[in-house]
């Protein structure tokens, strides 16, 4: 009775642990495109500097490269910065092509952790009233309830065993 109990409330707790994710991914998938709107700017202004004067992108870089420490240092920053860029836009395309299942899968890959962690510091749970949030939520629910169940029988058979080796 007390298994079957903690079971239950270890479901309630993961149903509602695992409805939160198709919120959260909402809401990273929002400050992603932010961030890629931003670091777009920064591409954009940069190549227009660029060809302003004659140059490409790699050329411009280079120069900026050979402007002594600080032009070198700054010319690192902006390649840093063109990387994340592509790589942001790349893992903003990934996320927004996915369904709710499909984006729980791929989360560690495509997930940036700086901007997961401001998500995760700002986020609010909401009640999950989507078909995702409620799928989420049962299997959320399935999965601890059968793990604790599972954990307390071997946990029983265990002890009931060492009991009956003593009485033996």
């Amino acid at each position: 009775m007390i298994l079957r109990a903690l079971a239950i409330s270890a479901g309630l707790l993961g149903a509602a642990g695992a409805s939160q994710f198709p919120e959260f991914s909402q809401q990273y998938r929002q400050r992603l495109g932010g961030a890629v709107d931003e670091l777009a700017l920064i591409v954009v202004q940069f190549d227009i500097d660029a060809a302003v004067v004659g140059l490409d992108r790699e050329t411009a870089l280079a120069q900026l490269a050979t402007g002594g420490v600080f032009g070198a240092r700054r010319a690192e920053t902006l390649r840093s910065t063109f990387a994340r860029y592509n790589r942001l836009r790349e893992d903003l395309a990934a996320l927004e092509g996915a369904g709710p299942f499909e984006r729980a899968r791929m989360a560690p890959a495509v997930m940036d952790r700086e901007i997961a962690r401001r998500t995760l510091s700002d986020y609010v749970p909401a009640m999950p009233l989507s078909l995702e949030g409620l799928s989420f939520a049962a299997i959320g629910f399935g999965m601890l309830t059968a793990l604790v169940g599972l954990s307390g029988r071997a946990l029983r058979r265990l002890l009931l065993g060492r009991w009956r080796r003593r009485a033996a």
